[in-house]
């Protein structure tokens, strides 16, 4: 079979005839970008007050932020997220996102260092070796102190050793965080 002789494929379009711009990013593109915009309105209406007066915002999308915060409704909530997404296309989102990044730094910091002082707790309590290496970590104890570490460690022994309320267990972490905080500042 042969074609009909007066259908003739046409060329493809030229990308001009489309409307197509490499110069612009793809619609995709910016659906994404203004889905990050979005996510980035959420964090900041999740911020506490005064968090999020510590954030240089333009006073429309700050009052904006506040509304968001006292909407309970779902829909109303997620229509006032939109919203806000719509604002943050016009303020320069660079200085918000390194002021939400440096606390979120600080927190992991402050949650591994108590991660730590939980984790010298458990080797306390299960290894009489483990008072020597603190001590070695952390110089030279004040022999009172020491005795009350001692005197913790066994309490929190035996109250584990029970199933009794831990209230030394607490206390002994307190006395890890005072004595670690001593050796280096917390962030």
């Amino acid at each position: 079979m042969t074609a009909h002789p007066r259908a003739k494929t046409a060329p493809p379009p030229a990308d001009e005839d489309l409307g197509y711009d490499p110069s612009r990013p793809s619609k995709s593109q910016r659906k994404r970008d203004m889905t990050a915009l979005q996510d980035l309105g959420v964090e900041l209406v999740d911020l506490s007050r005064e968090r999020l007066e510590k954030v240089a915002l333009p006073e429309e999308l700050h009052d904006a932020i506040l509304e968001a915060q006292r909407i309970r409704s779902h829909e109303g909530r997620r229509r006032q997220l939109q919203y806000i997404g719509k604002l943050m296309r016009k303020v320069e989102v660079g200085p918000i996102t390194a002021q939400l990044e440096s606390w979120r730094g600080s927190s992991r910091a402050v949650a591994a260092a108590l991660h730590q002082i939980e984790q010298w707790r458990e080797n306390l309590l299960a290894d009489d070796a483990a008072l020597d290496q603190l001590s070695a970590r952390l110089g030279p104890i004040d022999p009172q102190a020491l005795a009350t570490l001692r005197t913790k460690i066994r309490s929190a022994r035996a109250e584990k050793a029970s199933d009794r309320p831990p209230r030394h267990y607490r206390e002994l972490f307190q006395m890890l965080k005072a004595l670690l905080a001593a050796e280096s500042p917390a962030p």
